[in-house]
């Protein structure tokens, strides 16, 4: 393993142990040459997932860039990175228990969304956004509509998700 720190192959497995996730070994190494130490993670290869996205092009699931994704609609919450990673990897388990080679990149949306509403409402609007394109004000009014107790809506909000056209008046 080369050492991230001055390049070096000479490295040398400090403690082995299993990972947070399934079928992983997290590995503490130290380099033979600066003493410096790092962390390393070892998976199971499996078969790729092919994720099919809107225009038909095909790409391989990359779990870098669901991490990405969901970190960044979780930015200034009190979540962890801890969380988010568990997420990923719940997500990631989903997909591979769904049996399929090649996976509508539709549903890996729907799943993150999902995922997202049950950790934090504000992380699942800002992903859903992004996501489902909102267009207006009027789409994140009716997306946050879902997420309120029906009780709880002014009657503006009603309005306003009723006919995104016209403006909302302030009080």
């Amino acid at each position: 393993m080369k050492c991230p720190f001055c390049g070096n192959l000479n490295t040398r497995v400090v403690d082995s142990r299993p990972g947070k996730i399934e079928f992983e070994v997290r590995r503490r190494r130290e380099c033979q040459e600066c003493s410096e130490r790092f962390t390393t993670y070892e998976r199971v290869e499996r078969v790729p997932i092919i994720i099919v996205k809107k225009d038909n092009r095909r790409e391989e699931f990359n779990r870098g860039k669901v991490f990405t994704g969901i970190k960044k609609a979780c930015e200034k919450r009190a979540i962890s990175i801890n969380q988010i990673e568990e997420t990923v990897e719940k997500i990631e388990r989903d997909l591979r228990d769904l049996n399929e080679r090649e996976i509508s990149s539709k549903v890996v949306g729907e799943k993150i969304i999902q995922k997202l509403k049950q950790i934090d409402d504000v992380a699942y609007v800002r992903f859903a956004s992004v996501y489902r394109e909102f267009k207006d004000v009027a789409d994140f009014i009716s997306e946050l509509k879902e997420l309120l107790p029906k009780d709880c809506l002014p009657s503006e909000l009603d309005h306003v998700s009723n006919s995104s056209s016209e403006p909302v008046s302030k009080k």
